[in-house]
């Protein structure tokens, strides 16, 4: 025969630090639900009732009725249902406990690299303090390179001559 429940096993203050704002009202309702349940196996003998059979055999004159009601109730057995579910629980627990350590892997890296960007911009000049050579050397990309890459007024892509409209398609010839 299986355990009977004596307790919730679930730590809801726990649980309940986890669950997202809006769905705080859910959580409670499972709660309740939980427990009322709780309450109503618990509100039950785990054992069935004894019956005083000599007491039923004295008031009772058909023979062998009671012998046989005696032995049909003692061979009775109610089932405690099977765990079927718990081992789907676990794996899926499993696979989520490696999505869980992937993700805090990646973050953990993602948290490295943008540390090294902070640190290199704060390591940069500031900007107010910063002359044309300075701001090429930081940025080479961004910055003006009037000698190699001449550009005009006002140095942006769109009104340079060789600029090209992704937008447009090309004219067929």
């Amino acid at each position: 025969m299986a355990k009977r429940i004596s307790q919730s096993s679930i730590n809801w203050a726990a649980l309940a630090e986890r669950v997202p704002p809006n769905q705080k009202a859910n959580l409670a309702a499972f709660k309740l639900r939980s427990d009322t349940y709780l309450r109503r196996v618990l509100a039950n003998p785990p054992e069935a009732p004894k019956i005083n059979w000599s007491q039923y055999k004295a008031a009772i004159t058909i023979p062998g009725m009671v012998d046989n009601f005696q032995k049909q109730y003692e061979a009775l057995k109610i089932p405690y249902p099977a765990d079927t579910q718990t081992s789907q629980v676990e794996a899926q627990w499993s696979e989520i406990q490696k999505e869980i350590q992937a993700f805090v892997q990646q973050s953990n890296t993602n948290i490295a690299k943008y540390e090294k960007e902070i640190a290199e911009t704060k390591a940069l000049l500031p900007f107010d303090q910063m002359t044309m050579e300075d701001f090429r050397d930081a940025y080479p990309e961004l910055a003006i390179d009037p000698i190699n890459k001449p550009t005009f007024w006002p140095h942006d892509a769109e009104n340079q001559l060789d600029y090209v409209d992704p937008d447009q398609k090309a004219p067929a010839h």
